[in-house]
């Protein structure tokens, strides 16, 4: 019996591993479809992996790392025939940026629920913006070595580089957290609303992206509602959209990217990704803070009713002395 359950611990184990190395290998995949090469080095706008990492070492822990890195091996040697030092540095810093990301998070008790805003916050400024200063960092040296890129242009390599994974951490993971507490919804009147929304995103999306007339602020306000109204569950897959059409879009040279140097699309769309993930992330996390606050305040309201009725005094006859029969005279 004990053996059977280790067996079975072993094989789940493996089939976390392998899953989190599919994952990681179709979304580096379906992310390099959008790539860009700046000075020899292949960034993408978007890089999913980073979030599928971090939502997978939140989900079961640093032990499922060795998934994280054969899927960055994987990833990397499909992209080009030779293995070399600079793919080496890629596949080290595509696998410890995510466990850092994930140390600092579990350091400042990070909660995957994102119902706080500082969660929102730490997940930002640690999980995306610190975390991955290791990849791009890691992976912009060993392309400099590998004399795969200029000296002079390390910095910029190194900045799409950090603003690609960062955002696969801001877009990709919050998705993937809230997945955890999808519930099959009931048939209610917000069926029909978030129906709407997702048309009102889509619509707002293409329209943002593809126009001339640069109207890229017309997501925000189907942002702010999906916010309001479903919190992340809403706001999480908003943002994910918009900023896969925005990626499109830029890559493309469509609407207000068109006539634009390489370098001012990659500025613009990490600038207009980051705007849009920050605004779904905190404000749906103020939301469901407060919406917390609310209930517990209710929960307080009524254990303090309760505890009111058991203390009151139980109704009694009233005080003070009756005689019977009219009052006798003095003598």
């Amino acid at each position: 019996m004990i053996r059977s359950k280790e067996a079975r611990r072993r094989a789940v184990y493996v089939a976390q591993i392998l899953g989190v190395t599919g994952a990681y290998y179709l979304s580096g995949r379906l992310g390099l479809t959008r790539q860009v090469v700046v000075d020899g080095a292949v960034v993408t706008p978007l890089w999913p992996p980073t979030g599928i990492s971090l939502a997978a070492l939140l989900y079961f822990g640093a032990r499922i790392w060795p998934g994280i890195a054969l899927g960055a091996l994987f990833t990397v040697s499909a992209i080009g025939d030779a293995f070399t030092l600079s793919r080496m540095g890629i596949v080290l810093g595509n696998t410890l940026a995510p466990l850092a990301a994930y140390a600092l998070l579990r350091k400042v008790g990070f909660r995957s629920e994102l119902v706080r805003l500082r969660d929102g916050i730490c997940l930002v400024f640690l999980g995306a913006f610190a975390g991955m200063l290791i990849s791009a960092t890691a992976g912009s040296v060993t392309l400099l070595l590998d004399d795969k890129v200029p000296p002079g242009r390390f910095w910029l390599v190194w900045a799409s580089w950090w603003a690609g994974d960062a955002m696969g951490v801001l877009v990709v993971t919050p998705v993937l957290l809230v997945l955890r507490r999808v519930r099959r919804p009931r048939l209610d009147e917000r069926w029909a609303e978030a129906c709407v929304l997702a048309v009102a995103v889509v619509l707002a999306g293409m329209i943002s992206t593809r126009s001339s007339l640069s109207m890229v602020y017309l997501v925000f306000p189907v942002i702010i509602w999906a916010a309001l109204r479903f919190q992340l569950p809403g706001s999480a897959p908003c943002a994910l959209v918009v900023s896969v059409l925005a990626i499109t879009a830029g890559t493309d040279s469509l609407g207000p990217f068109a006539g634009h140097t390489l370098m001012e699309i990659m500025i613009n769309l990490t600038v207009l990704n980051a705007c849009v993930a920050l605004t779904a992330l905190l404000l749906g996390a103020i939301v469901a803070e407060h919406q917390n606050i609310r209930r517990e305040t209710e929960h307080a309201v009524v254990e303090l009713e309760a505890l009111v009725e058991q203390l009151a005094p139980l109704p009694g006859p009233p005080s003070g002395r009756h005689d019977d029969g009219p009052p006798h005279a003095p003598r």
